[in-house]
């Protein structure tokens, strides 16, 4: 089951080398394939949603959200470009190449610490955001067969003003119920053995479930 991380050294250590290895990323996007993008923790900014389950590795889950190439909807060729990039940056880490799956890029497990036998990885989720603030995610949908995958963006549930939400939450004093919501949807999707649902659609759905419920029950002045 899932718990938070309460470990403040440990998590400090491994959010600077992964920002490091997610700056390379997107710098190198920039230089070698003209794609401008964004990266961040997932939760937009919110605080202590780090989780760990049992005593497996520690994930990071990063939003790469692009917000510039020349085509979005060549999905296909986005992944590929995030992948090498992704990629390259691991190697100057001196890390070994990520893995592809349905919606995110996974680190193999990275070790900080000698004798530390607690890793974490680093799964990038790949975003855009619409005009109307709905958020997207990459999937790349696997057949068996190369040629017949399919790439497309799908939309995340009720992801339209997902800030303004939390801010609200934050005002109204219930921040703690998100974290609560949080964890619960994680182990919820971990005991039916729903592998590929990223940290960041549990965030969402986290943020809309309790703006839903303390709005129905008047908390907002």
């Amino acid at each position: 089951m899932y718990h938070y991380i309460d470990d403040t050294e440990f998590l400090h250590e491994i959010r600077a080398l992964s920002g490091e290895i997610m700056q390379d990323l997107c710098h190198t996007l920039k230089e070698d394939h003209q794609i401008g993008a964004n990266f961040y923790l997932v939760g937009s900014g919110a605080r202590n949603l780090i989780t760990q389950n049992a005593s497996n590795p520690v994930d990071l889950d990063y939003n790469l959200e692009i917000v510039k190439c020349e085509d979005f909807y060549d999905c296909q060729h986005l992944k590929e470009c995030v992948t090498k990039a992704f990629n390259k940056s691991l190697l100057a880490h001196d890390l070994s190449a990520c893995e592809d799956s349905k919606s995110v890029l996974t680190t193999k497990r990275i070790y900080i610490r000698n004798g530390n036998r607690t890793g974490f990885s680093i799964d990038v989720c790949i975003t855009f955001r619409d005009e109307t603030d709905n958020y997207y995610r990459l999937i790349h949908e696997k057949t068996g067969f190369v040629y017949f995958d399919r790439y497309f963006w799908n939309k995340a549930p009720h992801s339209a003003k997902l800030k303004r939400k939390a801010d609200a939450i934050k005002k109204a004093g219930k921040w703690e119920l998100v974290r609560q919501q949080y964890l619960n949807l994680k182990n919820q999707y971990l005991s039916r053995n729903v592998l590929d649902h990223p940290s960041f659609v549990c965030y969402i759905e986290a943020v809309n479930n309790v703006y839903n419920s303390i709005k129905h029950w008047g908390w907002f002045s």
